[in-house]
């Protein structure tokens, strides 16, 4: 009788660990009458009341749109489905079709997909983290000076802080006309450790906007590392995801 016991509570201890592998799902919440969506990656054996660290990853231009899967094409997902043992949740918000990251309601609508995920994956609020490429790079500067004080590090993806061209809006919005804009970002940043990633070829956003804020930031004392990858293009964050010491730099770092 006692061995049975034992074999079916072994069993169920078994059952409940495959049924909770490392998966993606999917989220949705209304932004002025309109869905906004958004995939959250849930690490391996989530235990209730284990609090864990969370990253909001921001897209690039490309896979805006609506469906909720174009966002898990490019960076940071692709990743993540290499290394299903990543212990952190991932917030993977998509931003709507011709949208920009730096458009107040979106920004404010990632910012909300990273609240909501850490009520119901127990998130820790003291090791939230941001990270962003292209679009999302630019976006990545823009929450990062919106919200001082909320993120424990950052990792920004050839993004920038001035316009690329006079089509797009695509810039860090709110730099006052007489400031100048790096170092102004580099200000509202304040204490956030950033680590800069740039293709040293990037022909589409120009490395020189993050050299530019990496010499910012220095220059104001933070605590910043950049990395630029000779003879590479626009394409830079699949190195940059690759890179080893990511992640342990990102996660030795902790808000108050």
């Amino acid at each position: 009788m006692i061995r049975a016991l034992l074999l079916t509570a072994a069993m169920t201890l078994t059952t409940a660990a495959q049924a909770a592998p490392a998966h993606f799902v999917a989220r949705q919440f209304t932004v002025n009458g309109k869905p906004f969506r958004y995939q959250v990656f849930v690490p391996a054996d989530l235990k209730k009341g284990e609090l864990l660290p969370v990253v909001l990853f921001l897209h690039g231009s490309g896979e805006r749109g609506d469906d909720n899967q174009a966002q898990l094409s490019q960076g940071l997902p692709p990743w993540l489905k290499q290394h299903m043992d990543f212990q952190a949740v991932v917030v993977i918000p998509q931003a709507p079709a011709n949208a920009e990251w730096n458009d107040p309601k979106i920004g404010d609508a990632a910012m909300k997909a990273l609240e909501r995920s850490v009520r119901e994956f127990h998130g820790d609020t003291r090791r939230l983290y941001l990270t962003g490429l292209s679009m999302g790079g630019y976006g990545a500067w823009q929450l990062a000076a919106d919200h001082p004080g909320t993120f424990a590090a950052a990792a920004v993806i050839c993004g920038g802080v001035t316009p690329l061209t006079d089509e797009r809006e695509l810039y860090v919005r709110g730099v006052p006309k007489d400031a100048e804009p790096y170092d102004w970002v580099a200000d509202r940043v304040g204490d956030l450790p950033v680590w800069i990633f740039h293709g040293g070829d990037d022909n589409v956003v120009p490395t020189e906007q993050s050299r530019r804020m990496n010499a910012a930031l220095k220059a104001q004392g933070r605590e910043v590392v950049y990395t630029e990858f000779a003879g590479v293009n626009h394409g830079s964050w699949e190195k940059a995801y690759a890179t080893a010491e990511l992640w342990p730099w990102m996660f030795s770092h902790t808000r108050p």
